[in-house]
């Protein structure tokens, strides 16, 4: 994608020559109220905004959109007025902020510069919001159409030092890029994105970076080293399975994390075949480990003081005649061996052969995030991931996710349900026998794979990794790039907190 220029400024309002001017409003009891940040504006129209805001319409909900030709009362010659919703008194939060300047950058396309007072109330969600609400994927198209925003003014808040609003400028900066190369991965068609040209693609990500070691297992080191998880999820492919692992010490490096990501280029369910309606959407099953690739590079652009390894294991999971089948048993690596029951539960093959590798580098902490069951769709919607694991660990990881906009809610792992996975032939089966907590059980054989006493999440993005109907605020249609700003915000918290 290609992002709108940001820089701070605190140049006057009213003369600098930009198109648009974008404003917040709130929606209070007594109808539409500007936010404090828009007060110089409102001088401008001799304390009229309001007023002429209501007239047209404007009632501040959420994302509202609302134009108005300013008449040479700005140098630009146009104001957006953009809604936050309701506020708690006169104070609006960061995702708020984050959604309208999402939705303001999308009502900026084909505009050069503008200017964005959004920014005072929040420096850093408006910049997230900014870079990923102007976020296109037109790779693929003849005509690309218009462009998005080209610069984007961002209004100081009052109070802080120039030199830390610009670390925050380019710290969200850098996580909104993380969010966008994800997008690009997730929305790159599984004829050109299959487990070469990820590692391929994941590789260039990484070059150039510093503190970056890559290493990618072809399907003759995944056979030499037992990754018969990979192996058999992706035996039915002429397009054969990787392992990509990516590494980052950073300076004065403390704890270590480990970040696994399910990476199904395309998932038809191999055998138990999907049905075809909808099954176009299964270009976004490698969400996982685009979402840990690009978080391991943001690690290293922000020099986080730790150690990050992320690991993805790709496959193309497809029926052939070498595919495997139901009723195959696979020999995982680390030597557990599970009976394959259905085909379609392949994330959960591929993603215990890396966790059991990954435990063995000894982390502090494990975050896998995948693509991984209908059932968390049907538990807690399109918009809210499961989060499953250690207790303490899986609330800390919910609880940040809430924090940064990505909805995160915190799921248990039955004990009972743990029976159900029982096989007649192998250690265990890869499904349950019945369809009751199905997100549940899917954690339940992850955990399989954990080492005792790592502490580990387990985050289910199958709802909210791929956005299919209209943009709003800032997720626009296709993969949206969750968790990644999750990810961003739990090794922060680590770094500062062990």
């Amino acid at each position: 994608m290609t992002a709108p220029k940001l820089a701070i400024t605190d140049s006057e309002l009213s003369t600098t020559p930009v198109d648009a001017v974008v404003v917040g409003t709130i929606q209070g009891p007594d109808g539409l109220v500007l936010t404090g940040a828009a007060a110089a504006v409102n001088a401008a129209f001799d304390g009229g905004l309001p007023a002429i805001l209501t007239t047209l319409g404007a009632t501040g909900k959420a994302e509202e959109i609302v134009s108005v030709p300013t008449l040479g009362k700005l140098a630009a010659p146009l104001l957006i007025a953009v809604g936050l919703g309701k506020a708690d008194g006169d104070q609006v939060d960061e995702e708020q902020v984050r959604r309208a300047s999402g939705a303001a950058a999308r009502a900026l396309v084909g505009k050069k510069r503008a200017t964005t007072t959004l920014s005072a109330i929040h420096l850093g969600a408006a910049v997230e919001g900014t870079v990923l609400g102007a976020y296109q994927f037109t790779a693929y198209k003849s005509s690309a159409g218009e462009a998005p925003v080209a610069r984007v003014d961002l209004v100081a808040p009052t109070g802080g030092t120039i030199k830390a609003h610009r670390a925050t400028l380019k710290a969200s900066t850098a996580v909104a890029e993380a969010v966008a190369a994800t997008r690009d991965l997730i929305n790159t068609p599984p004829n050109d994105l299959f487990p070469a040209s990820f590692a391929e693609r994941a590789t260039a990500l990484a070059q150039g970076v510093d503190g970056l070691e890559v290493e990618v297992l072809d399907e003759k080191a995944l056979r030499k080293q037992g990754f018969g998880g990979i192996l058999g999820v992706g035996s039915g492919s002429s397009r054969p399975p990787r392992l990509v692992r990516v590494t980052y010490r950073g300076p004065r490096a403390g704890k270590k994390v480990a970040l696994v990501g399910k990476g199904i280029t395309f998932d038809t369910g191999g055998i138990s075949i999907k049905p075809a309606a909808g099954m176009d959407e299964m270009t976004s099953d490698m969400s996982g480990a685009a979402a840990v690739v690009a978080t391991v590079v943001l690690a290293a652009k922000l020099k986080y003081p730790l150690e990050v390894t992320a690991w993805a294991p790709l496959a193309e999971n497809m029926p052939s005649g070498t595919a495997y089948r139901p009723g195959d048993v696979l020999t995982m690596y680390g030597g557990k061996t599970v009976e394959v029951l259905n085909t379609d539960a392949e994330g959960r093959l591929v993603l215990s052969d890396a966790i059991a590798r990954a435990c063995e580098d000894g982390p502090d902490y494990l975050i896998e995030t995948s693509t991984l069951t209908g059932a968390q769709v049907v538990s807690l919607g399109k918009r809210t991931a499961g989060v499953m694991g250690s207790d303490e660990f899986r609330d800390r990881v919910a609880a940040l996710g809430r924090a940064v906009g990505e909805n995160a809610w915190a799921m248990p792992l039955p004990e009972e349900l743990r029976g159900d996975l029982d096989s007649r032939v192998a250690d265990l089966a890869n499904i349950a026998g019945h369809r009751f907590g199905g997100m549940l059980v899917a954690g339940i054989f992850l955990r399989e794979f954990v080492a005792d006493g790592v502490p580990w999440a387990h985050v289910d993005i199958a709802g909210p990794s791929f956005h299919s109907g209209a943009p709003h605020g800032y997720t626009t249609k296709g993969g949206t790039g969750v968790p990644v700003r999750t990810l961003a915000a739990v090794l922060a918290d680590i770094a500062a907190n062990g």
